[in-house]
């Protein structure tokens, strides 16, 4: 198991801007509110965009009758060039007429649809399933599409995401662990007091910062109860592997000499010896032993200072100190 100082981010966060200037007639959300893709958040004043689709559609019904008429001039010209009664520079004429007017129906046509989706831009919706911040703009005022901020941010808080760092050193068990399947990625308070809620790892980035050593994370996490909040610290978690059958100790019992790391055991005669130990893992205050001292052996996780080979001891809760084979102990 490893640990991060995360920081929880939304998988996305939209800043709704205006994409018409106008005045801004209505606000139809409250602060703090949840709302759906699609839900009309705000208005512009649309009766200038209304105008605008009115006098685009006169326009374009107006070039659709000239195109009729062109039409019938075309084949009554057709019709006159076949019988010897007109000329064939007149027919030309009238089907290039056709052509323009065609061509004029089209463009008329292009700008009809414009106005109607300007008309349609004047209504704010929400661009995304979220929560609502606070309101960056009020009513009445006057908008434009370039402006710097937006009417509100509309944030997605189901599922949400947290960006967490480890050192490069874990990246081998990092890789390995997540070839096998998503990563289990448990999110505690900053003080690591209080459990929040369980993910799963999505992304180990591409790249480790040279700076610091450290490579970035991120893992998703459904968040149904809303206990992880956008920009929130928080401890993450990671369980980069599993030792079943472990044998750990206090990390309190490991102590450091010339020849590297040792516990003290307690004999059966209450007298102690130091033991060299291999050590692993080490999670939550406890430290994996690999190798020096078996199952169930009595170790000592306190005044180490006063003790040497074959010194003499009384213990209190020696069970509580006794060594076991915990079974699917998490050391890593």
């Amino acid at each position: 198991m490893r640990s991060g100082l995360g920081v929880v981010s939304p998988l996305t966060a939209v800043d709704v801007k205006v994409r018409v200037e106008g005045q801004l007639q209505r606000i139809a959300f409250a602060e703090g509110q949840d709302v759906k893709a699609g839900d009309v958040l705000a208005t512009i004043d649309p009766r200038p965009y209304e105008a605008a689709v009115a006098q685009a559609q006169a326009d374009y019904d107006k070039e659709l009758a000239q195109l009729e008429q062109a039409k019938i001039d075309d084949a009554r010209a057709r019709k006159l060039t076949t019988t010897g009664s007109g000329t064939t520079q007149a027919a030309q004429t009238a089907a290039a007429q056709v052509k323009v007017m065609d061509a004029t129906a089209a463009s008329g046509k292009a700008v009809l649809d414009t106005a109607k989706l300007n008309l349609e831009f004047a209504t704010i919706t929400a661009p995304i399933s979220g929560r609502v911040g606070l309101r960056q703009q009020q009513e009445g005022a006057i908008l434009h599409a370039t402006d710097t901020s937006g009417v509100v941010t509309v944030t997605q808080m189901r599922p949400i995401a947290v960006e967490f760092s480890l050192t490069q050193d874990d990246l081998p068990d990092l890789i390995a662990g997540q070839a096998k399947g998503p990563l289990l990625v448990q999110a505690f308070s900053r003080d690591g007091a209080k459990h929040l809620a369980d993910g799963k790892l999505s992304a180990v980035d591409s790249q480790v910062d040279s700076s610091t050593g450290m490579v970035k994370l991120k893992a998703v996490f459904a968040n149904d109860d809303l206990t992880l909040w956008p920009g929130e610290l928080i401890t993450a978690n990671i369980r980069l592997r599993t030792d079943p059958n472990a044998t750990v100790v206090p990390s309190s019992a490991i102590q450091n000499g010339q020849t590297g790391p040792y516990v003290f055991v307690v004999k059966p005669d209450n007298k102690v010896s130091t033991a060299s130990v291999a050590t692993g893992g080490a999670y939550s205050g406890l430290v994996a032993i690999t190798q020096g001292i078996a199952s169930g052996e009595t170790v000592v996780t306190s005044g180490q200072s006063r003790l040497s080979d074959g010194t003499f001891v009384s213990t209190e809760n020696a069970d509580g100190k006794k060594l076991a084979a915990v079974g699917e102990e998490k050391v890593q």
